[in-house]
Formats: C-alpha cells, structure tokens, sequence
C-alpha cells in the first residue's frame, strides 16, 4: 500500500489511481458540479466570470477544460490560458506566438549541433597529409 501526501490539503492518505485523497476528491467533484451547472445556465461566460461566480479557481477550471470535463463546444467565450504566456487560448496547450517561437528554438538548437557536428568531422588537411607521408615511408 502506498502512501503520499495530498498535494492539495497535505492530508496522508492510501494512494490509489487519483493524485488526491478522498476528501479532496469529493470537494473536486462538487467544484466540476458548479462550473457545469453554471455553464448551462450561463453559456456566455468567460473563465474569469466563471471562476468568480463559483469560487473555484481558474487552475481547477483550466484542468477540468484539460482532462475534457469540461467541453469548450456551445460556450464561445470560455477560454483557458497559454501555459507560457497566459494569452487566453481554446486549443493546446501553448498560444501560436509561444509554440513558433518554441519551434524556432528547436530549430536553431537542432541546426547549431548539426553544425558542430560537421566541424568535428572535418579533419584539417596537415593532418590526413602526414598519415600520407608516413604510409609512404613505410612502402620503401
């Protein structure tokens, strides 16, 4: 039997399948039961507004999104933020200004060690000259 702390209240408690003890995954439910009740009622609602009129937190509200709970279909306004910037997106997990400026970085990154790799690989002329040289001087 495993046992951890609940990263929410700090709780020991038996760990099983969910990342939280019980109580904290009582009180989860009862939050996800608000935002979707609210949603129904409210399909206008952005993030901030829902999070002010349930009291739960825009983290939570952002994982249910996540975990697909909560669906952003029939609720055009409800947004949930960029994880590198905080630009308020609909889709993925990163804004298309932060996962171009991300592949741009991988890019220059993968193109700096193909470039080192091929400075490695270059031997200078002197020295393929001398193993010349010396192959020579052995066949006589």
């Amino acid at each position: 039997m495993n046992l951890d702390n609940c990263p929410r209240c700090g709780k020991l408690y038996a760990k099983n399948f969910r990342d939280v003890c019980p109580a904290c995954m009582k009180s989860i439910d009862t939050e996800y039961q608000l935002c979707s009740d609210f949603l129904r009622k409210n399909k206008g609602a952005d993030i901030t507004f829902l999070s002010e009129e349930t009291n739960v937190s825009i983290k939570q509200i952002t994982k249910f999104i996540r975990e697909g709970r909560i669906s952003l279909i029939g609720v055009p306004n409800l947004m949930y933020p960029c994880e590198v910037c905080g630009t308020l997106i609909r889709e993925n997990n990163m804004c298309i200004g932060c996962r171009s400026k991300l592949i741009q970085d991988v890019n220059k990154s993968n193109n700096a060690k193909s470039d080192k790799a091929k400075e490695t690989e270059k031997v200078p002329p002197s020295a393929t000259a001398a193993y010349r040289i010396m192959d020579r001087r052995e066949r006589n």
